[in-house]
């Protein structure tokens, strides 16, 4: 009985692994083809004449370094940023006590379920105000705290023993130093995943950027890949698969490295309330 329910269990985790991997195969296979290939063999994985021309022309239409790179700009500040600002968060609703703390943690983790079309227009509206659009920092600014990240690494935190912090206050050490010597290295894995989200969805964030950002050379790579698929542009669909390959590359190698910092956050978020 029990082998029979492990077989059912894998045979849909397998299939639930089919799915997940179907578009990337399918990007990945359509970049390789011939427009004409791409329509008529739709579901071939492996192209009957393999061809470079479309990452070619990728770089020749588009200044495809510029936009990488303030892909990476954007997605590093954000993280970074939205990690420190989790990690003191995190701390002071840990390990200080006061008044109303209860209240103000749960009134921020209430935002998670705010959508982002409410806060977007008075976003938007300051940052045009402080003359940041058409520009990456006007993408950034708004993304400097993170709600989701300070609940991942309070929850963490809150399994540090509490003696070790009472310890080192008795021996007069500064949180500074309580939080970089004796936390952070307890908690490692929670930052480290919740820094690999940060950056992942800045990465593949498309809305924001897309109504601050005017001209290609300040675009992001999701930007770049909807001058592909737009409806100027549909036909060119085996090039749109070939940016959506670069686009995924370098989320998919973080996470295929960080995966077990996410997956042991993630199931350890729920231990203590």
């Amino acid at each position: 009985m029990r082998i029979d329910r492990e077989i059912k269990w894998h045979v849909l985790l397998c299939c639930a692994l089919v799915v997940s991997l179907a578009p990337i195969v399918f990007a990945l296979s359509s970049s390789f083809k011939e427009l004409s290939e791409a329509y008529t063999n739709v579901f071939g994985l492996i192209p009957q004449q393999p061809t470079l021309s479309n990452y070619v022309q990728v770089f020749s239409r588009l200044p495809l370094v510029q936009i990488t790179t303030n892909t990476f700009l954007i997605a590093v500040a954000v993280t970074v940023f939205k990690t420190i600002t989790s990690v003191l968060a995190a701390y002071s609703f840990v390990y200080f006590d006061f008044k109303g703390k209860n209240v103000l943690y749960f009134m921020l983790i209430s935002t998670i379920f705010i959508p982002f079309t409410v806060t977007m227009i008075p976003n938007y509206l300051t940052i045009s105000q402080l003359g940041f659009r058409n520009n990456i920092i006007g993408v950034i600014l708004p993304q400097l705290s993170d709600a989701t990240g300070i609940f991942l690494i309070r929850q963490a935190m809150r399994t540090v023993p509490r003696s070790l912090i009472e310890a080192a206050r008795l021996d007069r050490t500064g949180h500074l130093r309580i939080l970089g010597n004796i936390v952070l290295p307890l908690v490692k894995p929670a930052v480290v995943s919740s820094g690999i989200m940060f950056f992942i969805n800045s990465w593949n964030e498309y809305v924001w950027p897309v109504l601050i950002l005017k001209d290609k050379a300040n675009y992001t790579l999701p930007l770049a890949l909807q001058l592909f698929i737009s409806s100027e542009g549909g036909t060119d669909f085996t090039i749109a698969m070939a940016v959506s390959v670069l686009t995924m590359i370098i989320p998919l190698m973080l996470y295929i490295v960080f995966q077990r910092y996410i997956i042991s956050t993630f199931t350890s978020s729920g231990i203590k309330g």
